[in-house]
């Protein structure tokens, strides 16, 4: 296999340059290799792939060896992309339980980094997997895996004692050796307070434009997935042309600055 060109400290120096990180999701070999050719630089198998691949309602019966299949799928398909892969719900319930997962998705599926959703709660592990080698993203704002305890997807940090919780996560992760932060669904000046707060790349999902990178699902940005389409979606597939011009022309809208634009955000 190619070496990764999009390392983490690769990613921490684009930051660095104000240059913006592309992000999708992607879930088997074919599109890992469509995904790279249009100029996406972090290929994200993500938990979504139970509801846009299996069909389920939620993220959550995803199970490890699904993940780690996903994984293998991708890592075959890609050649210069950071291969970034979600723990699945309840797989790390602590650090012994965080440490057994993360190595299956590195050492078995071929991962490069790990993404877990919370924040304080999660400092341990991120401070455990770190030690032993395994790089970590986190995942505050709207954590779909919580999606029952948060009573439905909806934008997390508008009102002050939510903001400040979010702004301290993102702080307490980073100090525990995070290298990349996604933020999902808050309000726009929330996500570029921390962007410019954190020395790691932030990256939103309906976190507005000041991010430094920007994550859609991929089967959403095509418009080619079911059900109620995200505010903060732009379905490029459903603008004409073939399935590699729709990811080309999303990964230079984000480069460039054009997407997300102010109707996909929140205030």
């Amino acid at each position: 296999m190619a070496d990764i060109e999009f390392t983490i400290p690769r990613l921490k120096a684009m930051k660095q340059r104000g240059e913006k990180i592309v992000v999708l999701t992607c879930y088997d070999a074919s599109f890992a290799v469509m995904l790279e050719a249009a100029g996406v630089e972090v290929l994200l198998v993500g938990d979504s792939l139970g509801m846009v691949i299996q069909g389920r309602e939620t993220t959550l019966p995803v199970s490890v060896d699904e993940m780690v299949y996903h994984t293998r799928c991708v890592v075959r398909g890609r050649r210069r992309s950071l291969v970034l892969v979600d723990f699945p719900f309840l797989s790390y319930a602590d650090a012994g339980q965080a440490l057994a997962t993360g190595a299956r998705l590195i050492k078995d599926g071929g991962g490069h980094m790990v993404k877990l959703e919370g924040g304080a709660s999660q400092v341990e592990n991120v401070r455990r997997l770190t030690a032993q080698g395994i790089p970590v993203c986190g995942h505050l704002g709207l954590l779909p895996q919580s999606v029952h305890l948060l009573g439905g997807y909806r934008v997390q940090g508008r009102d002050e004692e939510g903001a400040a919780r979010i702004r301290a996560d993102a702080l307490a992760l980073e100090a525990a050796g995070a290298g990349l932060l996604v933020l999902e669904c808050v309000p726009e000046r929330l996500a570029a307070e921390i962007s410019r707060d954190l020395s790691i790349p932030v990256i939103g999902i309906g976190a507005g434009r000041q991010c430094d990178g920007q994550v859609l699902v991929l089967y959403d940005m095509l418009g080619i997935s079911s059900g109620r389409c995200p505010k903060f979606v732009k379905r490029y597939g459903r603008e004409g042309g073939d399935l590699q011009s729709a990811v080309s022309a999303y990964a230079r809208d984000v480069k460039e600055g054009r997407f997300p634009g102010p109707e996909h955000g929140y205030s």
